[in-house]
């Protein structure tokens, strides 16, 4: 299957491994910066017979792939989604899908429209624990579902910002929320039923003042099954990343998913005692390199057979719409200091342009 990258920063090493871990023709990537093309093809011995682009239309046309993954800044995650889908070419897209409302819904009808497939790249619901807790889930172990948390307590320094000039803007990010958080978010909002009522919710930017987002986060989620969910999330830990959290408790069941990004089950307790607790922490315990995780290689190989099999991706565009969702509707409850009612007919990151003003 021949395959593209578009945007060769931070996240594209996971993308090119995952690509050659799945057996991918890996025909061409493309990025703006030469270098960072340049570093990639050398780290990863791509070879003289992929080819270089600084223009992704260009890439495409000339190369015809049947699967491209979109790795630039978030800003522009939706445009050149949308180029790929209406030349009829599948899209594994980096988290967020988009940057508003409108974009997101755009990129599910022209996926309808030109029968591609479409996964947003929520890679951590690979994970060994959360495979492990969704199965519990869906088998209905924990009983009535009361309440579930989201910890993301992480750093981010001037250096991290000054490598990009986008990163931590309206335009072409977002914060905290939207950035960092925002894969631990979608595991909430999918552990806990999906679907939901309000959202109240607090943001500030407390130590980054060179940005123009929020480096903190703080929400109360009330789910249409009667559970509630927390977010608490943030890039002002000193003096390096501290932990990525997810609990969900039950009225039979309590469990912590902790680690560098939801990959230990630090506690599993059930009522029906199917399982032995530590046998499950020593099973569904993965020790990734970074806060990336492991999750790329799998996601890539469901991408690949849902191509093949003409059904949807594991993790579809959809479910990247909500993530999106819930962390515009925590800004736009923080903005206008309110509770937010969902769905979102219309919400963008652009919308908070100026919130934090110095």
């Amino acid at each position: 299957m021949r395959y593209v990258l578009i945007g060769c920063g931070r996240i594209s090493p996971n993308h090119i491994a995952a690509a050659k871990n799945n057996g991918l023709e890996i025909t061409a990537v493309c990025d703006t910066d030469p270098a960072c093309m340049a570093d990639k093809a050398l780290k990863f011995k791509l070879g003289d017979e992929v080819k270089q682009y600084t223009d992704y239309i260009e890439m495409i046309e000339k190369e015809k792939p049947e699967l491209a993954a979109v790795c630039t800044e978030s800003g522009k995650h939706a445009e050149i989604a949308l180029n790929c889908i209406e030349r009829g070419i599948h899209c594994i897209i980096e988290k967020p899908i988009a940057l508003s409302i409108k974009d997101a819904d755009a990129i599910i009808s022209a996926s309808i429209k030109h029968h591609v497939k479409v996964s947003a790249c929520h890679q951590n619901r690979f994970n060994k624990s959360v495979q492990i807790i969704r199965e519990a889930i869906d088998m209905h172990r924990f009983g009535k579902l009361f309440y579930g948390t989201a910890h993301i307590r992480w750093c981010r320094d001037h250096e991290y910002y000054d490598r990009a000039a986008w990163r931590g803007t309206w335009e072409q990010d977002g914060g905290a929320l939207m950035n960092q958080c925002i894969h631990n978010i979608d595991l909430l909002r999918w552990m806990m039923g999906g679907e939901i009522e309000e959202v109240v919710g607090m943001t500030d930017r407390l130590n980054h003042g060179y940005i123009e987002a929020e480096d903190l986060g703080i929400a109360l989620i009330k789910f249409k099954n009667g559970s509630y969910g927390i977010v608490e999330g943030t890039t002002d830990i000193y003096p390096k990343n501290l932990e990525e959290t997810l609990y969900i408790f039950g009225e039979k069941g309590t469990v912590k998913a902790g680690g560098q990004s939801v990959n230990v089950i630090e506690e599993w307790r059930f009522s029906d005692l199917l399982d032995d607790p530590e046998e499950v922490k020593a099973r569904f315990h993965e020790n990734p390199p970074n806060v990336y995780g492991y999750g790329h290689t799998p996601l890539y190989a469901d991408v690949i057979n849902a191509i093949k099999h003409d059904r949807q991706p594991y993790i579809t565009a959809m479910d990247g719409k909500k993530a999106l969702e819930l962390v515009l509707a925590i800004y736009k409850s923080a903005a206008e200091g309110r509770s937010v009612k969902l769905p979102l007919t219309e919400c963008a990151t652009a919308d908070f342009s100026g919130r934090f003003k110095s």
